[in-house]
């Protein structure tokens, strides 16, 4: 594939939407339920990985059965939604999204949060308009991001969008790993799920704000 343009993927939960204090008081109601101490923040981003069953692994010592794992899973997505309508964009992100558009550029919204959940989302903080595409998750929870951004990027490969001039900005290590599986690079941010330490392991840039990514964004793929 080939392309005229930079593109930025845009990760969702802990990028442009700034939820982390909705992720640690939904993972601490859920470890209530289930007998679990409650998390601090650091330790959350020092232990979080995708797929989640293996960041459960890390808390207990060995991987949840089957059983406990739609336990855990219903659990913690059942007091995240009740608190994520208070959530709102990250800093910055309203302008970056419509100044990368007003410069004649495109970019996406691929998450792994529920497709049904996340396009009303989306639409309620008015940025869908920014969007070449929106693609939430349809498949198991437990999924990794690298299968999603293969179909994601074949689905814009009409509006020119090649894998080769994309950056994804996300906020996890898993966010690399799939922009490395598919060609395109990656930005990693600060400000969710991980600790900077474990972003850096990725081998990709870490920056603190969103204006620092998209920057990088405009460099890489330019």
């Amino acid at each position: 594939m080939t392309g005229s343009n930079p593109h930025i993927v845009w990760d969702w939960n802990g990028t442009l939407l700034h939820d982390i204090d909705a992720v640690i008081a939904a993972t601490n109601a859920s470890f209530a339920e289930l007998g679990f101490a409650p998390i601090t923040l650091e330790r959350y981003r020092d232990l979080y990985v995708v797929p989640v069953p293996k960041f459960y692994e890390r808390l207990m010592g060995r991987l949840p059965t089957d059983a406990e794992w739609l336990v855990m899973d219903e659990a913690f997505h059942r007091h995240y939604w009740a608190a994520a309508d208070g959530a709102g964009l990250t800093e910055g992100a309203q302008e970056l999204l419509r100044d990368w558009q007003a410069d004649g550029l495109t970019q996406s919204l691929l998450s792994l949060a529920p497709h049904e959940k996340l396009v009303p989302l989306v639409r309620t903080h008015g940025i869908d308009r920014h969007f070449l595409r929106v693609d939430g998750r349809t498949g198991p929870s437990h999924t990794t991001k690298a299968g999603h951004l293969v179909r994601h990027l074949a689905a814009m490969e009409a509006a020119g969008v090649s894998a080769t001039r994309t950056v994804l900005i996300g906020d996890a290590v898993d966010d690399a790993l799939a922009a490395a599986h598919v060609g395109a690079r990656a930005v990693l941010y600060t400000g969710g799920s991980h600790s900077r330490a474990s972003l850096e392991s990725a081998g990709v840039l870490v920056v603190d704000t969103l204006a620092e990514a998209v920057a990088a964004a405009r460099e890489q793929a330019g």
